[in-house]
């Protein structure tokens, strides 16, 4: 099938993944059709495969760029020295990375179940390694005697869940600021750990 005229790939593609995110995270991954998706680009179905082999394809993509990204951005984050300094940083940013891709933290977390058990592997993998980022402070925290904690997977999981909350009712216009949202949140944070 012929390209819409007037479509360019560098254009077409970026307009194709933020389509299916948005839809992914507004209607769910089985709601939406690739036809759904060619209409919300204003291209031919046919030419969606330009880009994806499969719906199955685009929905992996979408998470698995942003646990890659999720990732990346936090081992670039210069690490201070305490456990407690580490937890710290570690709420904030997680509270701050996650606030500005609410329709990619909605997917990663809800969509799931949707996934083929190959791409489930990899995004389950991904997820592992910043859950060990969080487990590796909480470790070092208990050996340092800083704090208090019976199963670190446990904790690091029970801290992400409510940390991750915030982007499902945290709005600019609220009566707090993000920053003062983070100031509470750590706050319990550190009360969950601290002895």
């Amino acid at each position: 099938m012929a390209r819409t005229s007037g479509s360019h790939s560098e254009i077409t593609g970026p307009r194709i993944l933020d389509a299916a995110l948005r839809m992914f995270s507004r209607h769910g991954y089985a709601a939406v059709s690739m036809r759904k998706i060619a209409k919300e680009v204003g291209v031919q179905v046919g030419a969606l495969y330009n880009y994806t082999p499969d719906k199955q394809s685009l929905l992996f993509g979408l998470m698995r760029d942003h646990m890659e990204n999720l990732v990346s951005a936090w081992a670039t984050e210069e690490k201070p020295g305490s456990p407690l300094e580490r937890l710290e940083q570690f709420a904030r940013f997680h509270i701050r990375y996650h606030h500005v891709r609410r329709d990619e933290v909605f997917i990663a977390y809800m969509e799931l179940r949707n996934l083929s058990p190959e791409n489930f592997v990899v995004i389950e993998e991904l997820r592992r390694a910043y859950e060990n980022e969080l487990q590796k402070i909480l470790a070092d925290g208990v050996a340092a005697g800083e704090f208090q904690v019976p199963d670190t997977k446990i904790a690091a999981m029970a801290l992400i869940a409510m940390l991750t909350g915030v982007n499902t009712w945290f709005r600019e216009t609220g009566r707090l600021s993000l920053e003062e949202v983070e100031a509470i949140y750590w706050d319990m944070t550190r009360k969950a750990v601290t002895t």
